[in-house]
């Protein structure tokens, strides 16, 4: 599965914001994962979006609600 820009509207829960902030990743570090991560799918409608970064991998775990939203559930380093 590919996400371009403007196909898919994301939207972050306030929970993973909170967790991503208390794990020190920040909001251009998401937007740059968000953008240009790997896309792996499983589970029936989970997408899992990861990025390399010197610190380590940034690891931004969704759920597709339908064709064209997914809310991201949680943000953690890999």
């Amino acid at each position: 599965m590919d996400i371009k820009q403007g196909q898919y509207e994301i939207r972050i829960s306030r929970h993973a914001f909170l967790r991503a902030f208390q794990r020190s990743i920040y909001p251009d570090v998401i937007e740059s994962t968000l953008k240009g991560g790997n896309v792996e799918e499983f589970g029936k409608s989970f997408i899992r979006l990861r990025k390399k970064f010197k610190r380590g991998s940034v690891i931004c775990i969704g759920e597709k609600i339908s064709q064209d939203k997914i809310v991201i559930k949680t943000i953690e380093w890999g």
